[in-house]
């Protein structure tokens, strides 16, 4: 699943646009609506989703011996 497919389906769920989303994240839905097109949310964008949502944001990588280097929202 893609980024912008992931935030749009956490709004739907959220009951909330994704341009009110945009407005708490102080973007412009115009500005934000063209990252999503073009798939170019940062990390830091996604734990800022995240934190205006109220939702937990992990992001990891899993070794072989299953150690995990993580970031989160946290």
């Amino acid at each position: 699943m893609k980024t912008s497919d992931m935030i749009r389906q956490l709004c739907e769920q959220m009951n909330i646009s994704v341009s009110e989303l945009a407005r708490r994240l102080g973007q412009s839905p115009q500005n934000f609506g063209k990252k999503l097109k073009r798939e170019t949310i940062t990390l830091e964008e996604l734990k800022a989703i995240a934190d205006v949502m109220d939702v937990k944001f992990e992001q990891a990588f899993i070794l072989p011996n299953g150690n995990e280097i993580k970031t989160g929202n946290e």
